[in-house]
């Protein structure tokens, strides 16, 4: 069993994750994802990779995870991350189809969103960036059970 602890973490105790704040979402959320590709896009940010994901997407692509590395992956406050181009799109991010080009093996980070510590922390966090993601506040319903769950895998605590 996994155990964090920090003001965005709560510490997993009998199985339970247990928050250092009252869970707001208690209630459950919604959230789908329609695949806009607004979270890919648009603003400065990193994309943390472990190394099992690397290795992933670089064998996705057919390359040596080390040639991966050196071209799409840049180092920031000690961790790995995918490179941002010009503009701040995420460089798996393909604009003419407005998806992400490592969909199927992308990272834990992105397959959690929106279900990420910082946003989940307040429920004024949740509302702002639901002004930007169209897929949050709708779609499928997310019980408490099950964003603890997605809290608990989250692999950073500054996420």
């Amino acid at each position: 069993m996994i155990s964090r602890s920090g003001p965005l973490f709560g510490v997993e105790k009998g199985g339970a994750l247990e928050l250092p704040y009252e869970p707001w979402w208690q209630e459950g959320l919604f959230f789908s994802c329609i695949g806009c590709g607004r979270c890919c896009r648009g603003e400065p940010g990193s994309v943390w990779l472990s190394p099992g994901e690397l290795e992933a997407i670089a064998e996705y692509f057919g390359m040596e995870s080390e040639a991966f590395r050196k071209g799409f992956v840049v180092e920031r406050r000690g961790r790995m991350s995918l490179r941002e181009r010009p503009n701040w799109d995420c460089v798996m991010y393909q604009g003419e189809s407005a998806r992400c080009g490592i969909y199927s093996v992308r990272p834990l980070q992105c397959r959690l969103f929106p279900f990420w510590p910082s946003i989940l922390r307040t429920r004024r966090g949740w509302v702002e960036r639901s002004s930007e993601c169209p897929g949050m506040d709708r779609g499928r319903f997310w019980s408490a059970d099950e964003i603890a769950a997605l809290l608990a895998k989250s692999p950073f605590p500054d996420l």
